[in-house]
């Protein structure tokens, strides 16, 4: 990256680091997605019950290896062949976790985070139920607003999941949110599918159990 960009970049983070700290949330800054699982594991203790949201950020940062390591009681939603009853399972089990570990769909510069679910297990575990919460987000996932965190998942998150997930929705096929052809796309607009993702809308704007909710913003692009 260029070192003047990153400047910009590095205090844009420092003030979403303010803010979010403002808001009772702790929050730290790593160069690299190399750094992210040892300040993660700095964040735990070994033998912590540990539960993970549906999250492309983790894999990319060597979070869920780390998780795998033995060193955690892992509740693992992505081991191989599980069926449908197991993994909800999990995500049950999820709120009574030592930790649970996610990103976020946008973190504006303001320090509140906002996500979108569809099951809305991730939403849930980040409002209310796991002793600890670590949010991990690159700095792509920083906005100026919560309008713009709006627009971020319409036009950038939700499409880009869906053609992971391989869901039939318009976004998969056209990129963006069908609410956006119309002339007031509210937060909650969207379309009509059954495998519509966008089900769940949360802003966690202040955290009431001071330093619960852990933020590590990372000084490159990660995620959708």
């Amino acid at each position: 990256m260029d070192n003047n960009l990153g400047t910009i970049i590095e205090r844009r983070i420092e003030k979403t680091i303010k803010n979010l700290e403002k808001n009772n949330m702790q929050a730290f800054y790593v160069k690299s997605k190399a750094d992210v699982a040892a300040k993660v594991a700095e964040l735990m203790k070994e033998g912590d019950t540990v539960a993970v949201g549906g999250s492309m950020t983790l894999f990319e940062c060597g979070v869920i290896d780390l998780l795998r390591s033995g060193k955690y009681n892992f509740l693992d939603r992505y081991e191989k062949d599980l069926t449908r009853e197991q993994i909800e399972k999990i995500y049950r089990d999820s709120f009574f976790a030592d930790t649970y570990i996610c990103s976020s769909n946008a973190i504006t510069e303001n320090g509140e985070l906002y996500n979108v679910d569809g099951n809305s297990n991730r939403v849930a575990a980040i409002c209310y139920g796991p002793k600890s919460v670590i949010i991990v987000a690159g700095y792509n996932k920083i906005v100026d607003n919560i309008d713009d965190a709006i627009k971020r998942v319409k036009k950038t998150a939700a499409p880009a999941n869906t053609v992971r997930l391989s869901c039939q929705t318009y976004c998969c096929e056209k990129g963006e949110c069908v609410s956006l052809q119309k002339a007031e796309a509210g937060m909650a607009s969207g379309c009509g599918s059954t495998s519509r993702i966008c089900c769940s809308y949360v802003v966690s704007a202040y955290q009431r159990v001071k330093d619960r909710i852990k933020v590590i913003l990372v000084g490159e692009e990660l995620g959708y």
